[in-house]
């Protein structure tokens, strides 16, 4: 009989301790403020919060298991699904090239109509209305080719680095034991780090984990928060751990211990653990990486431990009192938009871009940096200075 998933048997200890913290919550009320109700604190459960974050950790174990076997065949080499994808990538790749060349002339006005002369050349308005509809056009194949090479890339990725596959090229045999056990944790922390630090730097990447940083509140449930389209990107492998000759199940195991490790650290009740605070990740360091202010913003991506970011220079104290969320907040407890708004911010900026290189840029550039661009285009280009005659 095969062993449950470690993660699963701890639940019962995940529902225990959300209590615990609610009623050390409730025998340490917050203070009145200066008009005499309770301060607002950010790591008090609010109901709709709670749901919210419950209703995206179920969606995490529910929709990974419904979409898999589509997202499998859409694999490319897996079957006619793969080649649709794309084709359909090409296609849409190529109008969108068209559609810029033709949207371009337009705009310059170096592409009348047929059958009509330079002089003959259509108003203004014309010309604008065309280039708007051609436009739209592109808009639209712009998002498919992204898109469709985006899902191929992750569906190609997902199926060619799994533990699995990646254990048939290993030298060594399977390893099991107390040895294979410990470097599969540390193998799985620092592989970790690095797929968490991306997911920050990479917008492909944020806009799956943006859904755990979404809650402007901070308690055991935030750690429930997580997202439902982890199949939709690229990470580096953690199958990279069997071709060390570490057996699957050990795998898991590491995958296991590290989320119920990174459960305990969601809270504002623990304030300090002493100079374990040098080599682990903890409450405090954890508050800081889901802090929006500037001196907050990608940091402290460790799981258990936090000397990968003391190593790589992404570490950073908790000093002044964190704000939690995000730069931008959606401020909204319906789960379809936590899951999805970053998706459709993409799909918009794709949709509006002039270019490939900001087509590519939107997708896989920096957040911050998606941002700044999306105003610079939707900024109005500066009125050319007059000419001295």
């Amino acid at each position: 009989m095969a062993r449950p998933d470690l993660t699963v048997l701890a639940i019962p200890g995940f529902v225990a301790a959300m209590a615990a913290e609610y009623a050390w919550q409730r025998r340490h009320p917050a203070p009145l403020g200066p008009d005499g109700t309770p301060v607002d604190r950010p790591g008090d459960y609010e109901l709709q919060d709670t749901l919210a974050s419950l209703a995206m950790g179920v969606g995490s174990l529910v929709v990974p298991l419904a979409t898999a076997p589509a997202l499998r065949r859409l694999a490319p080499g897996t079957g006619r699904w793969g080649t649709a994808l794309i084709a359909t990538g090409v296609a849409a790749a190529a109008a969108t090239t068209v559609g810029d060349v033709l949207r371009r002339r337009r705009e310059l006005g170096y592409l009348p109509e047929a059958g009509t002369l330079p002089s003959d050349a259509p108003e203004p308005e014309l010309v604008r209305s065309r280039v708007d509809a051609l436009g739209r056009l592109t808009a639209g194949s712009a998002v498919a080719a992204v898109g469709a090479a985006a899902l191929s890339a992750a569906t190609l990725w997902t199926t060619q680095t799994s533990a699995t596959r990646l254990a048939r090229h290993s030298p060594f045999a399977p390893r099991t034991g107390p040895l294979a056990a410990i470097v599969a944790v540390l193998g799985w922390d620092v592989i970790y780090y690095w797929n968490h630090r991306l997911s920050h730097e990479s917008r492909w990447l944020w806009a799956v984990h943006v859904v755990h940083h979404s809650s402007q509140r901070y308690n055991l449930s935030t750690a429930l928060r997580q997202p439902v389209a982890e199949g939709l990107t690229m990470a580096v492998p953690y199958g990279l751990l069997a071709l060390l000759g570490i057996s699957p199940r050990a795998i898991e195991d590491a995958r296991a211990i590290n989320l119920i490790y990174q459960f305990w650290i969601h809270t504002e009740v623990i304030r300090s653990i002493g100079w374990l605070e040098k080599v682990l990740n903890t409450p405090s360091h954890h508050r800081a990486h889901h802090g929006s202010q500037r001196q907050y913003l990608d940091i402290n991506h460790g799981s258990i431990l936090i000397i990968w970011d003391k190593l790589f220079g992404t570490f950073e104290p908790e000093d002044e009192r964190v704000r939690y969320g995000l730069t931008r907040n959606i401020d909204s407890f319906d789960p379809r938009t936590i899951a999805t708004h970053e998706w459709r911010d993409i799909a918009s900026d794709v949709a509006s871009a002039p270019t490939w290189a900001d087509r590519a840029g939107f997708l896989l550039r920096g957040p911050g940096w998606a941002y700044e661009r999306r105003e610079e285009l939707a900024s109005p280009a500066p009125a050319s200075a007059p000419v001295a005659g």
